[in-house]
C-alpha cells in the first residue's frame, strides 16, 4: 500500500505541473511605435491663433434709395410713389447705373391709423390715409458720381433711406494678403512663446483659417472726398480694412 501510494504521487506531481504550463501567463500590454510617437506628438505641441489685417481703397458704394407717398386712397398714395421712383430710376440709369446694379429692397402699403376720442372717452381707430414706400438698393461702382447722384435722388422724390456702406468689387487680392499677414502673426507668437519656454519650433501639425471679416470702414488722412460740384452731396470713402484670423499648432522639437 505504501509503494503504490507513492508511485501515485509523483505521476499526480508530473501531470498538475503539465496542466499548468497550458495556463497562458497574461501578456503585456503593446502599444505600437507610430502610437506612442503620435501621443507623444500631441503633448509637445504649441498652438496659437492670429489676425492679420489689409487695408484697400474701396471702388464701389452701396447706397438705400426709399420713396415714401402718403395720400387720402390707396390708389392715390401708389401713383404719387409710382410716378417719382419712375423718375427717380430713370435718372439713375442717365447716370450710368445698370440694371444689373438696381434692385427693388422693399415695397409696403400700409394704412395710417388715427385715434379720436368719442364722447365717452373711448377711442375708435380709423384709417385716415395710406402709405406707400418703394425702395431701392443701388451699386455705384464710379465713386466720384455718388454725391450727384444722392442729389439728384433727393430732389427727385427719395425722401428715406441714404445709407451707405463702401466696398470693393474684388477684394480677393486684399483678403489673401490679410490671410498671409495672419499666418505670419501666427509664426511669430509662436516662436516668441518657444523661446520663452526654452524650446524650439519643429514642423507644423495643423492650420486652419477661423474667420474672415467684412470690411471695416478706416478714415483715411486726405478723407478722400467725393464732391463734384459744391452742389452735390459731399462723401468720405476712407479705407475697407479686412481681417483674417488662423489658428497654428507647432511641434516642438525633443
Amino acid at each position: 500500500m505504501l509503494s503504490s501510494r507513492s508511485t501515485r504521487r509523483p505521476l499526480m506531481l508530473a501531470l498538475a505541473l503539465s496542466t499548468a504550463s497550458l495556463v497562458p501567463l497574461a501578456a503585456p500590454a503593446f502599444v505600437s511605435p507610430a502610437l506612442a510617437q503620435e501621443e507623444a506628438a500631441k503633448a509637445a505641441v504649441i498652438t496659437v491663433s492670429a489676425e492679420g489685417t489689409a487695408s484697400v481703397v474701396p471702388d464701389m458704394a452701396v447706397i438705400d434709395l426709399t420713396v415714401l407717398r402718403e395720400a387720402d386712397t390707396a390708389r392715390e398714395a401708389l401713383d404719387a410713389n409710382t410716378k417719382a421712383m419712375n423718375e427717380v430710376l430713370a435718372a439713375l440709369k442717365e447716370d450710368g447705373i445698370e440694371d444689373r446694379d438696381m434692385q427693388t429692397s422693399n415695397f409696403s402699403i400700409q394704412p395710417r391709423w388715427v385715434y379720436p376720442k368719442n364722447d365717452d372717452g373711448t377711442q375708435t381707430p380709423k384709417i385716415s390715409g395710406y402709405q406707400v414706400t418703394n425702395g431701392v438698393t443701388v451699386r455705384i461702382r464710379d465713386l466720384k458720381r455718388l454725391g450727384d447722384i444722392l442729389d439728384t435722388s433727393i430732389t427727385l422724390g427719395v425722401n428715406q433711406g441714404g445709407q451707405i456702406s463702401f466696398t470693393n468689387d474684388k477684394p480677393d487680392e486684399t483678403i489673401a494678403q490679410a490671410r498671409k499677414n495672419a499666418v505670419t502673426n501666427a509664426r511669430k507668437k509662436a516662436e516668441e512663446m518657444a523661446e520663452a519656454a526654452g524650446v524650439k519650433l519643429g514642423r507644423i501639425t495643423s492650420m486652419s483659417e477661423q474667420s474672415y471679416a467684412r470690411p471695416m470702414p478706416m478714415a483715411r488722412g486726405d478723407m478722400m472726398k467725393l464732391q463734384a460740384e459744391a452742389a452735390s452731396v459731399p462723401v468720405a470713402a476712407g479705407e475697407n480694412e479686412y481681417s483674417v484670423s488662423v489658428s497654428m499648432s507647432f511641434e516642438i522639437e525633443q
